[in-house]
């Protein structure tokens, strides 16, 4: 590409400290291999700050961004009325990431037959167990093949007073979708399974009542807090989390536990018979980038976009820095994302990903999935893991507050 200098530089807005440390360095390799005179601004704001930030530069037309990372929650906000975003489809489809995308992230962010971000990370949800605590009691990951060997073994743990698996609001859209259910169907409608949703509901009901497991002081895997209290006095055996929870957080907030922590897929769900009938994996959250409508810069945007989604060496550092595993399936095959990681015992966390990627279940896009997730985070569904109540009378709660319009969760004014 042909050396160009811009007058003004491109503005990215992020929305961590972790990835404008990866963009900072992007920017640099941008320099090296394509434009030295590129010139890039990064800016972190955090993750649920970055929508308010949003809203008053839009409204202000004041200091806008020329690019935006957006979690796929957030991404929602903005499908009422005209999107602010660029179409990004025949960029999308001449660059050949129509194809060259995992398709069930590059729907995250299309709405109809446009194509308005690209997906930074796979998202495919593991469980991240203690090898040491397995070890203690004679446990090993080869005997949860179904969630029914992983309830029979809980059992037996909570009769030793050992919780076995740390509970999170989050882990009902995780196994719902793990089951081919949705929060939302494609025509919008809310809980288009319900009864899968119910039957899920319960089960998350069941573990926390039978203290196979266990809520977190702030009934929140991704509080510090939990690293430091029940992680750290070994309260639990096992996390279900994405590849980027295992990469930043683990790491980040048990970095003492490094070589004690292990990697394994999802159980699966049975039939009747007792056959497999789910996937091994999911998915959660995840985040993209868009590109301001209103930018001046929308080409040179782009490029750099599609850069960072298809350069090996953008795409190897993703991983290795600690923020994400890509959804770039040709980085698939690159080595470096593949070898054995000593802070997880020498388990390939990168393998296991590949191997489980074809697996990944679809998310529906909905500009009431933010609200849908905001009430689940704060506890409208936790009432069923305290035994406070049934899982189908919560359910239709949530569902026709969804159905009423609800309102808006906190930034997306």
């Amino acid at each position: 590409m042909a050396s160009v200098s811009w007058a003004e530089p491109v503005k990215i807005w992020i929305s961590s400290q972790q990835d404008k440390i990866y963009y900072d360095n992007m920017v640099r390799l941008y320099q090296q291999v394509v434009d030295a005179d590129f010139k890039a601004e990064v800016e972190a704001f955090g993750f649920r700050e970055m929508p308010d930030k949003l809203a008053i530069a839009f409204k202000t037309q004041t200091n806008t961004p020329d690019i935006v990372q957006l979690d796929e929650v957030f991404f929602g906000m903005y499908l009422q009325g005209e999107t602010p975003f660029v179409d990004l489809t025949d960029r999308v489809k001449a660059a050949g990431l129509d194809k060259s995308m995992m398709l069930q992230r590059l729907e995250l962010f299309t709405v109809g037959d446009q194509v308005l971000g690209l997906p930074q990370s796979l998202s495919a949800v593991v469980i991240y167990y203690r090898r040491d605590l397995f070890q203690q009691f004679s446990l090993s990951p080869s005997e949860f093949k179904t969630w029914d060997d992983f309830m029979a073994i809980g059992e037996e743990l909570a009769a030793e007073n050992q919780p076995f698996l740390a509970l999170d609001p989050s882990y009902f859209g995780i196994l719902l979708r793990q089951r081919g259910g949705h929060l939302f169907s494609e025509t919008g409608e809310v809980l288009p399974d319900f009864e899968l949703a119910v039957e899920t509901l319960e089960f998350m009901g069941e573990l926390a009542q039978k203290r196979i497991g266990l809520m977190p002081d702030r009934a929140t895997i991704f509080d510090p807090v939990f690293f430091g209290g029940d992680v750290a006095n070994n309260e639990i055996l096992a996390i279900m989390g994405a590849d980027w929870y295992g990469l930043d957080m683990i790491q980040q907030f048990s970095s003492e536990l490094e070589g004690e922590w292990g990697i394994m897929p999802l159980p699966v769900w049975t039939d009747e018979q007792g056959n497999p009938d789910s996937v091994r994996t999911s998915t959660f959250a995840g985040q993209g980038l868009v590109i301001y409508k209103g930018s001046d810069l929308i080409d040179e945007s782009w490029e750099f976009m599609k850069f960072v989604m298809t350069n090996s060496e953008a795409n190897a550092q993703r991983f290795l820095q600690g923020n994400s595993f890509p959804a770039y399936k040709p980085a698939f095959e690159d080595i470096r994302l593949l070898q054995p990681q000593p802070f997880f015992g020498y388990d390939s966390l990168g393998q296991i990903l590949v191997d489980l990627a074809p697996e990944i279940p679809r998310v529906m896009m909905n500009s009431k999935r933010p609200m849908a997730v905001f009430m689940i985070r704060e506890g409208m569904l936790s009432s069923v893991m305290y035994g406070e109540g049934d899982a189908r009378s919560a359910l239709r709660r949530f569902k026709d507050q969804l159905e009423s319009g609800g309102g808006p969760p906190p930034g997306a004014n």
